[in-house]
C-alpha cells in the first residue's frame, strides 16, 4: 500500500480552510515573493534615521545597543561626540524587533528569534516569514507552512520579512544616509596621519 494510500481523503472542509489560510496569508502579504532589490551595502544611517525608518524611540535604539539586541554594524559609539552608523540589515532587524514587540511577544522571545536571524544569510532573510501566536515565535520558509499555521490557528501575527524590506528601502530612500565604514575608517588613519605629523613637527 503506498503512503497516498493510508492517508485519508482530504475532506470538503478541509481545502476550504486551507483556501481561506491562503487568502488570508495572500492579504497579509505573508507569502514569499522574490521582488526585492539587492541589499544596499555601500550605506550607512545614523541613530536618528534608523529610529525613524524603524519605528522606534532614541531611547529604544540606545538601550537594545547597549544590551546587545541590535548594536550598529557599521560603527558603534566610541567615546564622546561619535555617532553610531546603522545598516540597512541593522534597520531591518530593528523594524522587525518593533513589529513583534506590537504584537505583545515578549522581549526573551523576541532576542531568540532574532538571534536565529542573525545566523541566516542576508539573502535567506527575504525567504523568512515570522509567525507568533502571541507566546512564541515561528519561522516559515515555505509558503506551505504559513497556510498550514494560518489554518490551525497557531499563527495569528505573522511579519513578511520581504514586506519590511520593501517597506525600510521606501522609508530610507527619503532619509540621510553617510559613507560605510571603510570610507570612515580611511578618514580616521588620515587623522592620525596628521596628529603624528603634527607631534613629529612639535618634537623636531
Amino acid at each position: 500500500m503506498s503512503r497516498n494510500d493510508e492517508q485519508p481523503a482530504r475532506s470538503g472542509a478541509d481545502e476550504q480552510a486551507v483556501a481561506e489560510a491562503t487568502e488570508l496569508a495572500d492579504e497579509q502579504g505573508l507569502l514569499f515573493t522574490d521582488d526585492v532589490s539587492p541589499l544596499p551595502s555601500d550605506l550607512g544611517y545614523r541613530g536618528p534615521t534608523a529610529c525613524n525608518a524603524a519605528g522606534i524611540t532614541y531611547r529604544q535604539l540606545d538601550y537594545w545597543a547597549r544590551t546587545g539586541l541590535v548594536e550598529p554594524s557599521i560603527r558603534g559609539a566610541k567615546g564622546s561626540g561619535s555617532q553610531r552608523l546603522y545598516s540597512f540589515r541593522d534597520i531591518l532587524i530593528l523594524k522587525i524587533i518593533k513589529r513583534l514587540l506590537d504584537a505583545g511577544i515578549s522581549l526573551p522571545q523576541i532576542r531568540t528569534a532574532i538571534s536565529h536571524l542573525r545566523e541566516r544569510g542576508t539573502d535567506d532573510l527575504t525567504r523568512v516569514t515570522l509567525m507568533s501566536d502571541g507566546a512564541s515565535v515561528y519561522e516559515c520558509t515555505t509558503n506551505d507552512e504559513v497556510i498550514d499555521l494560518l489554518q490551525g490557528g497557531q499563527g495569528v501575527f505573522g511579519i513578511a520579512i520581504g514586506g519590511v524590506w520593501r517597506e525600510i528601502e521606501g522609508s530610507l530612500a527619503e532619509l540621510p544616509s553617510e559613507r560605510t565604514a571603510d570610507d570612515a575608517a580611511a578618514s580616521d588613519t588620515s587623522v592620525v596621519d596628521e596628529l603624528a605629523a603634527r607631534r613629529a613637527r612639535r618634537i623636531g
